[in-house]
Parts: structure tokens; sequence; C-alpha cells
């Protein structure tokens, strides 16, 4: 988590605490020091801590436990949605596998999002979508349009917790959207998908769904060759 702005004494905590459970130094199941041991490794006062233990806790981080150790929770078991956006927070320390698994929740959900969105207003989808025509070749143009056609098809999809959804991943998804538009090929294979999104909104909403569908399948693959290769 970057910030040009010192953090407060419990972000720091946080922030400390967070990095070593991403990085494995305190691993599901394994306890964290003592209060007091903790709060000096940190540099910060007992009250303090306690605040930021309790905040970790309601997420599901971490299980304090009255007269006993604080032990630290597989967090994808434990964790709900409050979890998933402190995660997105400390997107460098993502665990591994997270964007594929992401990935493949987002193919699920957003094909249906997309057919919704068509049905309630397929004109504003399709303004947006020519758009894409006149799009600039460059990494950032690509990432703006693709992010705000998402955002745009959330909001007129009728279902509001998509938005919400949406707004927590902006952070990390800017820095996945920015490698993967890198890459020319990908660029190309966005431009594929916008046409065949306007031409399935002439059509019914089955063919935006599949349209959509396919598009997710073909940015999974994409991205399973950045993974593969070491380049994120």
């Amino acid at each position: 988590m970057s910030s040009s702005k010192p953090l407060k004494p419990a972000q720091f905590a946080e922030h400390q605490l967070m990095t070593s459970i991403l990085q494995g130094e305190y691993s599901a199941g394994s306890p964290l020091p003592g209060e007091r041991e903790l709060s000096l490794q940190l540099g910060v006062t007992r009250p303090t801590l306690r605040e930021t233990l309790h905040k970790l806790a309601a997420e599901g981080w971490i299980t304090i436990q009255h007269g006993k150790q604080t032990v630290v929770n597989n967090y994808f078991e434990a964790g709900g949605l409050r979890l998933l956006s402190t995660l997105i927070k400390y997107s460098v320390n993502l665990p591994e596998g997270f964007i594929l698994n992401l990935l493949e929740v987002r193919g699920v959900i957003f094909p249906a999002i997309a057919r919704a969105a068509a049905k309630n207003d397929s004109k504003t989808l399709l303004s947006h979508l020519k758009e894409s025509e006149s799009l600039s070749d460059d990494p950032d143009s690509f990432l703006d349009f693709d992010w705000k056609l998402q955002i745009l098809i959330a909001k007129i999809s009728g279902n509001p917790v998509w938005t919400l959804l949406l707004n927590d991943f902006a952070a990390v998804f800017g820095n996945m959207a920015a490698k993967y538009f890198s890459i020319p090929k990908n660029r190309t294979l966005s431009r594929i998908y916008y046409k065949e999104f306007i031409r399935a909104l002439s059509e019914s909403g089955d063919v935006v769904e599949a349209v959509v569908k396919s598009a997710l399948k073909q940015s999974s693959s994409s991205w399973k060759e950045l993974i593969s290769s070491n380049n994120i």
C-alpha cells in the first residue's frame, strides 16, 4: 500500500501486519506474538495495536482468543467482502493464483450483468462502444475505455452491488490492465471484442452474454500466458 502521506500509527500497524500475513511470515493457523511483544515490534502503543487487531478480526484475518494467543486465519475461508476490500489495498502482495481466481469469478458473473445492461439500456452501451472505433493504440487509452465500459455496464445493469464490487477493485484493475494492455495482441483482441459487442447489441441478450463470456475466456487465457512468462 503506497501513499504520499505518512501513515497514522493504526494504518502503519495494519500495513505491517497485513504485509507479514500476505508474505507468509504469519501463515494460516500460526499465532501472532503477544500484545506487548507485537506492539514493541511495530513501534505502536498497545491501545493502537488492539484497535488494529480488532479491525482485522472483524474482517476475518485473525481470531482473537481471550487468555490465549491471537491466531491467523485461513482468510479465504473466514473472510467476506470487507476482507476482500482490504486485500485489494495490498495488491503488491496478492496471493499466488488470486488474479486467475478473480478472473474466473468475473467470467461467471459479468456476462449475465452485461446481458441485463443491454436489455435495460442498449443505446447508452452502444454510444460508449462506438467510441472504441477512434481509440488510440496505447495502453492508457484502452485501460481508461475498458474500465469506463465495465462501470457503465454495472451501472445500467440494475444491480448496484456489482458497482460496489467494481469500485473496490479499481486499484487492482488499474495495475492489471496496464500490464495486459501493454501487449499489442491484447489491444487487438479488445478491439475485436468491442466490435462483436456492438454487433451483439443489434441481436439479442443471449448473443451479448455469449460475446462477453467468450471475450473474458480469451482474456483469462492471455493472463495465464502473462503469468507463465513471468511478465507480472
